[in-house]
């Protein structure tokens, strides 16, 4: 049955890139032995209880090869219908393109972009070695899984592999086994026109066990990838690499070549390529044998899930403490967090009120872990050790740490943080300079799309930086952030408008990212929990306002003082301090009218970054202080005077939009 089996793999998969003229057949013909394989002897799974906590993870990183992934599940017991893979593609369907997290049963991660999937598997296999150090007990191994990662040339090619490799080297994550389908073809042809390095050598440099298989002249032999997977667990202290060399396209007539990578085989290649395989059924039928296989794996792994529960059980009994400590924390379960993390009594940055508040929350959050892309002395995002508290730092020596030390590796920090949030049983937090965020972003929009709630800490927000120049000064980054759908974006304007943005990070499933200032600001009377709203009034006139001062972040400032300046003068204003576009468009229309007026029209915003965010709320007669070009090397006082952001321009913009009336 192993040879049925794997090309019923194979059919299935490219019967259903057929049937939607839309897929990659490639790369499910040539690796459906080493996928089988894994699944039927090795991966540790209940179909029935896809969120069982010890499961095995397994990551599609070529996620264009979601056809295998599909009569992966398909076989397995997933859920998945024949109807779902005639479906494969189609819209509403469960087999989209790539493989989406919490869309379809059984898929750990959202891939597609290469790379990816390599970054959220060592995250995966991080949380479980700092679980594992947290809680397991002798003879309680609690937390005792492996993380499987199947990738392609192109996820190598990729500068995020290199980056999470090297990380998950460097932390000897020996339970991360990386499948690599080294078949040399990718969309332009032979990877040797681009991709000539020695990937072995590569891997023994970042501490890697490096295997060679060779499936070449023997494509089907399940043996040997067995024996490479063994010897794969069998190394403890450093992540493990198998490099198996294969045909894409195994069995059909574009069999090594691009043509077979991205596009359907046709209807005439499709029958010679059964007619290789000896395959004489019809599209999407299967021996009721391979079925009765398959449940030899699944019915394996019911039974690992049923003896796990067993064990937990008497570890309860004697570790209750334990026990619901890591229910909470594989719950993800948020306790009420102490209202004194909104008491501040002199002027900060926000960055160093994000420190504060941090430290305080994860006093009470035992599972909050993260840390910084190496800026933490300059994020503050270090959780310090207290008589009370000792945090660590994770590391081969200590995997309970909790203050994780990323390197100098944004993208790849974005996604392990991804993979430990998918993971469960930790609450994720990562951190860079504002600027960065770029290296993160297609992390971050991934956070999104999976609706994942990881808490990105973004410092040194604006021009505010200084001397350290345009490089380093954002301009454009709040909004491209804003941009991305379900994000959060928080850039508060003192410590309770701060301690809302991680009350609000903690409260919700999506992700959130914290724009905090180098420099000190002011804290406010009336700041604090309003600002959960995304927007509210900091501070207001008697009566009708004149005209309304609208910021976020440091530019508060500047309109609390426009507003002083203007009342000497007999105009009324209103100050609004708008942290969080995203939550103040949840509020009510009621509650957005109270705050913002429809019926004034006279409006400044002021921001130190691109206009692009505010048109909305500035509206047809209001003006808008921001940045239409990079910043400059300097102080940063003078940089706020040069570029506009003071109170005489604001008082100045405010007469300008009076004057529209």
């Amino acid at each position: 049955m192993k040879q049925t089996t794997i090309n019923a793999l194979r059919v299935l998969s490219i019967d259903a890139i057929q049937q939607a003229n839309s897929g990659h057949p490639g790369l499910p013909l040539g690796a459906a032995p080493i996928a089988y394989t894994l699944w039927q002897n090795f991966l540790k799974f209940n179909s029935r209880d896809p969120e069982w906590a010890d499961r095995d993870r397994f990551v599609l990183s070529a996620g264009h090869g979601s056809a295998l992934y599909y009569s992966l599940l398909y076989l397995y017991g997933y859920g998945l219908e024949i109807d779902d893979l005639k479906a494969f593609r189609r819209l509403g369907s469960k087999t989209p393109g790539h493989p989406e997290y919490r869309h379809t049963a059984g898929v750990e991660t959202t891939t597609g972009p290469l790379g990816q999937g390599i970054a959220n598997a060592v995250g995966m296999a991080l949380a479980e070695a700092h679980l594992a150090a947290r809680f397991n007990r002798t003879g309680f191994p609690v937390v005792d899984h492996y993380t499987y990662c199947l990738c392609g040339d192109g996820c190598l090619e990729e500068g995020i592999s290199y980056e999470s490799c090297s990380f998950a080297g460097a932390n000897e994550l020996g339970k991360l086994i990386l499948l690599y389908d080294d078949n040399h073809i990718t969309i332009e042809g032979n990877t040797e026109i681009t991709f000539r390095e020695d990937v072995a050598k590569r891997f023994e440099a970042q501490n890697w066990q490096v295997i060679k298989v060779d499936l070449v002249k023997d494509p089907d032999n399940v043996h040997l990838v067995s024996n490479a997977i063994r010897k794969a667990q069998r190394e403890t202290k450093r992540p493990s690499i198998i490099i198996f060399k294969t045909h894409i396209g195994f069995g059909s007539p574009l069999e090594n070549t691009a043509k077979c990578h991205g596009s359907p085989l046709g209807q005439e290649n499709l029958a010679k390529t059964k007619e290789k395989l000896g395959w004489d059924l019809p599209p999407f039928e299967v021996p009721d044998e391979v079925f009765a296989h398959t449940k030899k794996a699944c019915r394996r792994g019911a039974r690992a899930e049923r003896e796990w529960k067993t064990m937990f059980g008497e570890y309860a009994k004697k570790y209750p403490d334990l026990a619901e400590r890591f229910k909470s924390a594989a719950a993800g379960k948020i306790p009420p967090l102490d209202k004194s993390i909104y008491e501040f009594d002199k002027p900060l940055a926000t960055r160093q009120a994000s420190a504060i508040v941090l430290n305080k929350i994860a006093a009470q959050i035992p599972f909050l872990m993260g840390g910084s892309a190496d800026l933490a002395p300059s994020n503050l995002t270090e959780l310090k050790n207290t008589e009370e508290t000792y945090y660590g730092d994770l590391s081969p020596v200590d995997y309970a740490g909790r203050n994780i030390h990323f390197g100098i590796r944004e993208h790849a920090m974005a996604a392990i943080s991804n993979g430990m949030q998918l993971h469960g049983g930790v609450r994720a937090y990562c951190s860079t300079f504002f600027i960065f965020s770029d290296y993160c972003k297609h992390a971050i929009r991934l956070s999104a799309l999976m609706n994942i709630p990881v808490i990105y800490v973004l410092t040194h927000d604006s021009i505010g930086v200084g001397e350290d120049g345009p490089t380093h000064e954002p301009v454009e980054q709040l909004v491209g952030l804003r941009s991305i759908p379900r994000l959060k974006v928080f850039r508060p304007a003192d410590g309770k408008e701060t301690a809302a943005a991680w009350i609000s990070a903690l409260s919700g499933s999506e992700p959130t990212a914290i724009v905090l200032s180098r420099q000190t600001l002011p804290q406010y009377e009336k700041s604090g929990e309003e600002a959960l709203r995304g927007g509210y009034v900091l501070e207001d006139c008697e009566g009708k306002p004149d005209v309304l001062l609208i910021a976020s972040g440091s530019e508060v400032e500047p309109c609390v003082g426009a507003k002083a300046a203007l009342e000497k003068e007999g105009v009324k204003a209103r100050v609004v301090s708008m942290p969080c576009f995203e939550e103040f468009e949840k509020q009510s229309e009621t509650y957005k009218n109270s705050v913002l007026p429809a019926s004034v029209k006279a409006r400044v915003c002021v921001e130190a970054g691109s206009a692009y965010s505010w048109y909305k709320y500035a509206g047809d007669k209001g003006e808008i202080v921001a940045l239409d070009c990079f910043g400059a090397s300097g102080a940063a006082p003078l940089l706020f005077e040069k570029f506009g952001f003071t109170v005489e321009n604001v008082v100045e913009k405010a007469k300008l939009a009076l004057s529209k009336q």
